[in-house]
């Protein structure tokens, strides 16, 4: 009686743990998605992928939320009507449904990034200048009164921080842009995270443009590509001539000395008197 006892608990743990494996796993988002300030209400919506009984919301290092999820609907919703610093960080979710015990894989983290006033924005400056050709190095320089430890840079129209860097002390940090294009124009601006608070921002601060324009071709440049692809196309052609050619020659002489050994190797002929 006992070992089938055994192989029945045995059965169901696997077959539970067939089944959250195969449970697909949720997605988190944030709303709004940037630029939440101390006091703001933000909220963090589990997308679900299956109807489920529980959902749970983890922050790292920090609380765990859970709440019942109605069954009509896809998402389950966890809102901080008056952020705190200490709802800053990195979120994940995970659900269980009703019919099993097992839990969901956590989702991708989302952070929750709160910008705090009370920090001063910090500065920004470029070099050489705003109007610059294609291939020019461009540097974007940030700088406070040493508040930061990190450094952001932004690019207007971008959701995210295009760049980030530690600042190594005197609380500044230099972005370089190395053979800019065209598609490095547009408008950039400043934010630092301050020592000890990885997911407290200070405001953006002033912007800066920067604009590209493409490099005029010099005269007869055109003329000298047309020139350049006509000689490399002779060239090629004089290459597969003189292939052809070599090729034709190794065999014909293949063919001679096939045949000059075919005559060596031949009986003498026979001649019949009558």
């Amino acid at each position: 009686m006992a070992p089938m006892v055994v192989d029945l608990i045995l059965g169901w743990w696997l077959v539970a743990a067939s089944r959250a494996q195969q449970l697909p796993r949720p997605s988190l988002s944030l709303h709004p998605s940037q630029g939440v300030s101390l006091g703001d209400t933000v909220t963090l919506r589990c997308h679900l992928p299956r109807l489920a009984a529980w959902v749970w919301l983890f922050q790292e290092g920090g609380w765990s939320y859970n709440k019942g999820k109605e069954k009509e609907r896809d998402t389950a919703e966890f809102s901080f009507v008056s952020t705190l610093r200490e709802h800053a960080g990195r979120y994940r979710c995970q659900y269980r449904e009703s019919w099993s015990e097992e839990a969901s894989e956590k989702s991708d983290p989302v952070e929750l990034v709160l910008t705090d006033v009370r920090y001063p924005p910090s500065s920004i400056s470029i070099h050489p200048e705003q109007h610059v050709g294609t291939g020019t190095n461009v540097t974007i320089s940030c700088w406070n009164k040493d508040y930061g430890a990190t450094f952001l840079l932004h690019k207007d129209g971008s959701s995210a921080p295009i760049k980030h860097q530690d600042s190594s002390g005197g609380g500044a940090a230099n972005f370089t842009f190395l053979a800019v294009t065209p598609a490095d124009s547009g408008t950039y601006r400043c934010s630092y995270r301050p020592r000890g608070y990885p997911f407290v921002s200070s405001p953006l601060g002033d912007s800066v443009m920067l604009e590209v324009t493409p490099t005029p071709a010099p005269p007869g440049a055109e003329e000298q590509s047309r020139a350049n692809l006509v000689m490399a196309l002779v060239r090629g052609f004089v290459a597969a001539l003189v292939f052809g050619l070599g090729v034709f020659f190794v065999i014909d002489a293949l063919s001679l000395w096939i045949q000059r050994d075919d005559n060596c190797g031949a009986p003498p002929p026979v001649t019949v008197s009558v």
